[in-house]
């Protein structure tokens, strides 16, 4: 792990707020969309994105959430004019896609425990779109991420005594040195 210059987070756990944070987030979805053009139509940067990004979303239980992510990212919401599914909750049309984003595949990374890549999928979802999402939530969620990113993954025991923690009152700064000092030891 590494400390952000910007905010002085471990990266990205300062996302959304810090700009620096937030573009590595979605570096984590971008990396996704790369490997599948590469893949698939043997290079980054098709002439048609926006139609394959359209394709992709009208089957996203066909492609990792990487991609399905990704592809609703180059469409944009008709309702709030936002990224598709990442616009303000209440917003018909993104709470679809935001739905729906969670039939994608999840394939986890290699050495890395089961369930990790779902654990970071909902904390990078979470992270990127906090409309709806209570403060305490999307602060667990952001200061999770640089372990599930490093492969870590916490016990039930270990979420469940950070949930506590959070609905206790804790500190931003408490519940930072919990997670990394309590999960990061698995």
């Amino acid at each position: 792990m590494r400390r952000c210059p910007e905010c002085d987070h471990w990266e990205p756990a300062g996302a959304p707020d810090c700009v620096r944070c937030a573009g590595l987030v979605d570096e984590i979805v971008e990396e996704g969309w790369r490997a599948f053009l590469e893949q698939e139509f043997g290079t980054t940067r098709p002439p048609d994105e926006r139609l394959i990004a359209e394709m992709v979303t009208e089957e996203p239980d066909k492609h990792p959430w990487r991609v399905v992510d990704a592809a609703y990212d180059r469409l944009t919401c008709p309702e709030c004019g936002d990224r598709l599914s990442r616009g303000p909750a209440g917003c018909a049309a993104c709470d679809v896609a935001n739905g729906f984003r969670y039939s994608a595949i999840e394939i986890d990374r290699p050495a890395v425990p089961a369930g990790n890549e779902h654990a970071l999928r909902v904390n990078v979802a979470v992270t990127r779109r906090t409309s709806g999402v209570s403060e305490s939530e999307v602060l667990l969620r952001r200061l999770s991420l640089p372990i599930l990113i490093e492969g870590g993954l916490p016990t039930r025991a270990q979420a469940q005594a950070t949930k506590a923690l959070a609905n206790g009152g804790a500190t931003e700064a408490e519940l930072a040195a919990f997670i990394y000092r309590e999960w990061a030891d698995r």
